[in-house]
């Protein structure tokens, strides 16, 4: 009986051992793409910053200041972007932005037409019949202008035509390699920050045309430095996961040794008890 557990014991130990080795691969390749994720995120903010400072510098120098990007509207449509990860195994990040997006319009009469970034959120979304208009899946690691630019095209463009009177971008903020934040950004119609000390400016042909050919580089912009957050986001998501999974294979491991261990001594003792009872027998 004590052989038969204890050929258990060393299998579920050989077991552990075998997971543990891959949870350890993954967190240290998890930890390898996030040092370059975590640089991408911090690059692309400054330029973010600027191209949304030069619009509201134009906002801020024309007090009559008003095109359709900036005109609020009775809201009966919506279209959220979501970005998630295109795999799992990365602790809360996928549910916790997912589930952000579902609460959204919790309280809303119709559910809001889906751009998808990553498969996770096109399966969500998909699988819960809404109107995905678009899904985007591994384009998160290395994301290229023109695919972002691509999808605020379909943003602007349905916000344009009256197809949606908001836009919507769900994704995870990149706070440290221990905290990803799940947030969220009404892109359209846009929210423009009054700045002081700035007098009346002339562009041509108006204002509102330069503004308005802005706006599909900033909502591109936007798009792109949200996939970068949240891929950064994912990484020390999965890097913390699989730190957590090893550290837990570790103490299985030495428990289960503890575990065959003691049955061993049992056997042992119990061969002894065996060999003295024989012995005392004959005698």
């Amino acid at each position: 009986m004590a052989s038969g557990n204890m050929k258990a014991i060393k299998r579920r130990i050989k077991s552990v051992g075998s997971t543990r080795q891959i949870t350890k691969a993954m967190e240290l390749v998890a930890s390898s793409k996030l040092r370059k994720a975590k640089s991408r995120a911090e690059q692309a903010r400054p330029y973010f910053n600027e191209l949304y400072k030069s619009l509201c510098e134009i906002a801020s120098a024309n007090t009559d200041f008003s095109t359709i990007f900036t005109v609020k509207r009775e809201v009966k449509h919506k279209l959220f972007i979501v970005v998630a990860g295109d795999r799992g195994m990365a602790g809360g990040y996928n549910s916790n932005v997912l589930k952000m997006a579902a609460a959204a319009h919790a309280d809303d009469a119709e559910a809001p037409k889906i751009i998808a970034i990553g498969r996770k959120a096109g399966e969500y979304f998909a699988k819960r019949g809404y109107d995905v208009v678009a899904s985007y899946a591994n384009i998160a690691e290395d994301i290229k202008p023109n695919t972002a630019q691509d999808i605020a095209d379909i943003a602007i463009e349905m916000f344009a035509n009256g197809e949606v009177d908001e836009v919507h971008v769900f994704y995870t903020l990149f706070v440290s390699s221990m905290s990803q934040q799940p947030e969220s950004m009404r892109v359209l119609p846009m929210d423009t920050v009054q700045l002081e000390n700035y007098g009346t400016m002339n562009y041509d042909p108006s204002p509102e045309a330069v503004f308005n050919r802005i706006i599909p580089r900033f909502t591109a912009s936007l798009i792109q430095c949200a996939v970068v957050e949240s891929y950064a986001s994912e990484q020390g998501a999965r890097r913390n996961a699989m730190e957590s999974a090893t550290d837990n294979a570790d103490a299985m491991t030495e428990s289960l040794s503890l575990l065959y261990n003691r049955a061993r001594q049992a056997s042992i003792t119990n061969e002894i008890i065996d060999i003295v009872s024989g012995a005392s027998a004959q005698s």
